[in-house]
C-alpha cells in the first residue's frame, strides 16, 4: 500500500501527477500547492476545516501512491493508509477514497 514519504524525488516535479478520486481522474499541478486545492479546483467536494493539518477533518484513505508533507508531519492523528489533503502533496500518481 501507499505511504507518506519525507523526500520529494527529483523527477516528480517535472510532470503533472494523476489523482484518482473515487470515480474521477484529476491532475495535480505545482500551482495547486496541496491536494485539497487540487480537489477543489477540479470541483470535487472534500471535507476540511483548518487547512493546516491540526484538526484532521480532511482525512482520506490513500489506496495507492505516496505523498509528502512539505511543512512537516501534521499535528492531527493520521492512521495507516490515511492522509490529510490540506497539507500534503503527491509525489507519485495516487488513488484516494474520500469516504
Amino acid at each position: 500500500m501507499g505511504h507518506t514519504n519525507s523526500k520529494l524525488s527529483d523527477n516528480s516535479s517535472e510532470s503533472d501527477l494523476v489523482i484518482i478520486v473515487d470515480d474521477h481522474k484529476v491532475t495535480f499541478t505545482s500551482e495547486d500547492k496541496n491536494l485539497l486545492n487540487c480537489l477543489e479546483r477540479n470541483g470535487i467536494e472534500a471535507h476540511y476545516h483548518c487547512r493546516d493539518g491540526f484538526c484532521g477533518a480532511c482525512r482520506v484513505t490513500l489506496k495507492q501512491g505516496q505523498v509528502l508533507y512539505p511543512n512537516g508531519e501534521p499535528l492531527a492523528f493520521v492512521g495507516e493508509n490515511e492522509i490529510l489533503t490540506c497539507c500534503c502533496i503527491p509525489t507519485t500518481n495516487i488513488d484516494i477514497n474520500l469516504e
